[in-house]
């Protein structure tokens, strides 16, 4: 993944959509949150602060912030009864 965007997106002529910023997320993960985070930036920068698409472009960056700085948990806290698993070795 790259920060390069694709040259349709950011032609004068391309209205851009919450769509965009949706398609753009979808391929969020800890590893490339700030190379989308600065695609989706430069993709709203010419809309006003009330269009849809920079609104839904602004929660964007700060998830997409949040989740190259802390990276991703995924499941459920563990329970009081529960063990731990041990580390593995690498």
């Amino acid at each position: 993944m790259s920060e390069a965007e694709q040259p349709d997106r950011l032609s004068a002529r391309h209205r851009v959509t919450v769509e965009d910023i949706h398609r753009l997320m979808g391929a969020s993960t800890p590893h490339f949150a700030l190379q989308l985070r600065n695609r989706i930036r430069r993709l709203i920068a010419p809309l006003p602060s009330d269009d849809p698409a920079r609104v839904a472009g602004e929660r964007a960056i700060r998830c997409l912030e949040q989740l190259g700085e802390q990276g991703e948990f995924r499941g459920t806290p563990a329970q009081p009864d529960e063990q731990p698993l041990p580390s593995l070795r690498s």
